[in-house]
């Protein structure tokens, strides 16, 4: 657990910047007591004002785009295996959501700092505690805030709500982007309709299931673009375009630019 300048500082002596893309192997849970920041999380800026709250999962690209010291707040970082498999499913803990931002009303910002106090009360006093204890009352705290923010991600909308054919698809898209962008191919493999898919997915998301596959391409795209040094056109052969230039025009319809000039202008943004 650390204050916006403890990040700072820690970053800075493992010989990161900060304010660089980063996409990292753990969770970051972030909320801002005074001030306001703003934050990148897979490519949609969010602005963050008191009592906000945000939950980059692993492998995101995130990026503070504002002067850490210009707020104040509390970050948590953890690994995926602390959480115990249960809390894990029922926080979807796994899955970044659509929307990030979390914005609670007044009772349940109430409620969230009142936990994340005694989350840190208890991350920084042994109280006595064996360590195997303490290190079991920290992963009790940790499921309370993430289950109340797993919560209020769903009242607001923000979860992917939907059947287990959706669920189920979601779960291949996942799996297999890579390999396939066919909504047939899911299909057969599900032993579903590509309509089943496509209906069950508008329901869930508001767009098709062929809008799903592209999207999920279209984000690991940008996030290799940012997070490597590969060229475009191995990037286009590891997401399993049949060439640089069917990568290039998917990526070019998509977001109006080149896949090399996206590197260019993500990587010349600073703070």
């Amino acid at each position: 657990m650390l204050d916006f300048p403890g990040l700072a500082a820690r970053a800075a002596s493992h010989g990161v910047d900060p304010y660089s893309p980063s996409r990292a192997a753990f969770h970051e849970v972030l909320t801002v007591r005074t001030g306001s920041l703003r934050y990148s999380l897979d490519f949609t800026e969010h602005r963050l004002d008191e009592g906000h709250w945000l939950w980059a999962r692993p492998r995101q690209i995130h990026q503070y785009r504002s002067d850490l010291t210009a707020a104040e707040g509390v970050v948590v970082l953890f690994q995926p295996g602390f959480l115990d498999a249960a809390t894990a499913q029922a926080a979807d803990a796994d899955r970044p959501p659509p929307q990030g931002l979390l914005v609670p009303d007044f009772a349940a910002r109430d409620r969230l700092q009142r936990v994340l106090e005694l989350l840190e009360s208890e991350y920084r006093e042994f109280a006595g505690l064996p360590l195997d204890v303490h290190i079991q009352v920290l992963g009790h705290l940790l499921a309370t805030l993430l289950l109340h923010l797993a919560h209020l991600q769903g009242s607001q909308g923000g979860g992917q709500v939907g059947n287990d054919v959706f669920h189920r698809f979601r779960d291949a898209v996942e799996r297999d982007h890579t390999r396939s962008h066919r909504v047939e191919d899911y299909a057969r493999k599900l032993r579903y309709s590509t309509r089943t898919l496509t209906r069950a997915t508008i329901a869930a998301t508001g767009s098709g299931a062929k809008r799903f596959i592209d999207d999920r391409v279209l984000l690991e795209a940008k996030r290799l673009l940012v997070h490597t040094d590969l060229s475009a056109a191995a990037i286009g052969e590891r997401l399993g375009f049949p060439s640089a230039t069917v990568f290039t025009k998917f990526f070019r319809q998509r977001v109006g630019r080149t896949p090399t000039a996206f590197r260019a202008c993500e990587l010349g943004t600073r703070t």
